[in-house]
């Protein structure tokens, strides 16, 4: 099941998404998650399933893909419902079995709770999935670059967070390998009670652990071995370009976020 994540992941493709700048599609991403959890009205979440499914559309990616390798990532999703159901006491009781009562609060809050995650997890998905690792470098770094005036390194940072999404399909592929050789040893992860599952991925975490750390020390090797020293008077061979269609996505999801701010404000 790990070998279907697909976040971190880049797909090759000539969309409409896929041609948008970095810097456009990053902005509009953080808008979006900020004005979802702004407003709860019923209308703008509408809205916001709508948007998401037209960017989905307008990505090109296909639906199977894309749904193999989201279904992991809902398991949270479903996890954040359940608690809301069953710890938010609030509302009209809906089902009341003695030891287990359901209000309507707690059914509302999970909905809209796991609907706003949903529809994140989908959107930032599609960004790492129509953008490459130094797209999103690139655009993560123009958008900082403001805090260089107060000496913030930006560069650094935008990098970091560039490696640590690439390492992701990495680490999974990685984790997937030790567990295929642990359980041909003879070791089990679906049998027993949740404590002996928990045992047996000890022997799974060790092995990642010294893996990644070598990684890191073997990226970071090569990195010197590049003269890599940091952003300072570094050049840029590709260049990012803005185009109408990237002004045009940023109007669109703007208004998006002025409405939602009415509304919760109205």
């Amino acid at each position: 099941m790990m070998d279907n994540i697909i976040i971190g992941q880049y797909l090759p493709g000539k969309s409409f998404v896929h041609s948008l700048d970095p810097r456009a599609k990053i902005t509009a991403v953080v808008l979006f998650m900020v004005f979802i959890f702004i407003s709860r009205d019923p209308f703008v979440l509408s809205m916001a399933v709508v948007l998401t499914v037209a960017a989905f559309l307008a990505a090109g990616i296909p639906p199977r893909f894309f749904w193999k390798g989201i279904r992991v990532i809902l398991l949270i999703v479903l996890l954040t419902f359940t608690l809301h159901l069953f710890m938010t006491r609030e509302g009209d009781v809906w089902l009341d079995l003695g030891w287990l009562t359901i209000y309507s609060g707690g059914v509302i809050e999970g909905g809209l709770i796991a609907l706003r995650l949903l529809l994140l997890i989908v959107l930032a998905t599609m960004l790492t999935l129509t953008t490459t690792p130094v797209d999103l470098t690139d655009g993560m770094e123009r958008l900082m670059s403001p805090l260089e005036r107060v000496r913030v390194p930006t560069h650094e940072l935008a990098l970091m967070m560039s490696i640590a999404l690439r390492f992701i399909p990495t680490l999974l592929g990685e984790t997937q390998k030790i567990i295929k050789a642990q359980t041909a040893r003879g070791a089990s992860f679906s049998q027993g009670s949740i404590w002996k599952r928990l045992n047996a991925l000890i022997p799974v975490l060790i092995p990642l652990f010294a893996q990644s750390f070598k990684r890191a020390e073997d990226l970071a090797i090569a990195m010197e071995a590049r003269g890599y020293a940091g952003g300072e008077g570094r050049t840029k061979f590709r260049q990012l370009a803005w185009r109408k269609r990237d002004t045009l996505i940023l109007v669109l999801f703007s208004a998006f976020g002025a409405f939602s701010i009415t509304t919760r404000i109205l």
